[in-house]
């Protein structure tokens, strides 16, 4: 699970998914932590064609049953495999409300060395990661304002030879000592490659399946954080 990245600036942003419009708030990219704002890219809601948006909002999907915006569980990432069951995200994943959330970085905690490593994750090209996640827009009923939100996607990852390696070992609940490997749950974000972003913001939800896929290790600059 990632709950900490480096959001892509406005200019690249631009170069890279070219947006219709311009950053709608002085935020500017920078350090994104949950529950905190970050941009994110969709196709252009009032476009009835395709074109493609640029929107800033929670990280943390604030669901449409929601009866505040300050919601106390954690949204901010998606299991894929869960994404058609889970209460939260169904909805937005059957309405193809999906996004794409640019990223510098982002950070993983490795503990191979039984503490807590945090690891940085880059791309090997430079350029910045174009994350899976869905978006939700919800509205205050009593004051009539819009929420704006969006949760980063995560997938199995016990086969990565990069991202097996994070997180702390999950534990059996009644010995306390960490599961056999193969029982772990590893996860990663799920990169968009360029030639697929059509196919993740306008495709059906089929099509969108068919992306939510691993990077493979050559992909990864990665290293520990300083």
């Amino acid at each position: 699970m990632c709950n900490l990245y480096g959001s892509t600036k406005e200019a690249s942003i631009h170069k890279y998914w070219r947006p219709n419009n311009s950053m709608p708030s002085e935020w500017d990219g920078g350090l994104v932590a949950p529950r905190k704002p970050g941009a994110f890219v969709r196709r252009a809601r009032d476009d009835a064609a395709y074109s493609r948006e640029l929107v800033v909002g929670r990280w943390g999907l604030i669901p449409w049953f929601s009866k505040t915006a300050d919601i106390k569980y954690s949204t901010n990432n998606a299991r894929s495999e869960e994404l058609a069951s889970k209460a939260s995200f169904k909805t937005p994943w059957s309405r193809g409300q999906r996004c794409i959330i640019p990223a510098d970085w982002f950070d993983e905690p490795n503990w191979e060395s039984g503490k807590n490593v945090w690891w940085r994750f880059r791309r090997a090209d430079g350029e910045p990661w174009g994350l899976a996640g869905l978006w939700n827009t919800w509205t205050d009923r009593a004051s009539g304002e819009i929420h704006e939100s969006y949760t980063m996607l995560t997938l199995h990852a016990n086969s990565h030879s990069l991202m097996s390696r994070m997180h702390r070992p999950d534990l059996d609940p009644e010995t306390k000592l960490p599961l056999l490997f193969e029982k772990q749950d590893k996860r990663s974000v799920i990169p968009v490659e360029q030639g697929d972003v059509d196919q993740w913001l306008a495709g059906t939800v089929q099509d969108a399946q068919e992306l939510l896929r691993l990077a493979p290790v050559e992909m990864f600059e990665a290293g520990p954080s300083s």
